[in-house]
């Protein structure tokens, strides 16, 4: 059963950086691809970002090109997300899951509906 479990959340000032980690079971990352998504209190989940599990490829929200990036270290069993230039409004609940077709969409915007295997999430604050 596909596991991930994320951390590296916490408060940082606008302009700032923080990374965040997803931790996944063993073999998650030759198979599946893992995205991440966030939710502010009262808005719908966003997805953010996004890394295949044959090439590699990777898909980013318009909000957070060109300031976030995400990679992954298999050996590691471990994808980031470094978050550059934050913003208030990247104030959220941050959290990884895993899609078993190990394409991250095969649209234009990341489907929460194919990921399973949700982790509990890692707050992200970015205050003035």
């Amino acid at each position: 059963q596909v596991q991930v479990v994320e951390s590296g959340g916490g408060l940082v000032q606008p302009g700032g950086s923080l990374r965040l980690s997803c931790v996944a079971s063993e073999f998650t990352l030759d198979y599946f691809a893992i995205g991440w998504f966030r939710q502010a209190p009262g808005e719908e989940r966003e997805g953010v970002s996004c890394i295949s599990s044959n090439d590699g490829s990777t898909y980013y929200a318009d909000s957070v090109k060109g300031r976030f990036t995400i990679s992954r270290d298999k050996a590691k069993r471990t994808v980031y997300l470094q978050m550059n230039s934050l913003k208030p409004g990247d104030s959220a609940v941050y959290s990884c899951a895993a899609v078993p077709s190990g394409q991250c969409t095969t649209g234009t915007i990341l489907d929460q509906n194919d990921f399973r295997s949700w982790g509990q999430g890692t707050q992200v604050t970015v205050y003035s």
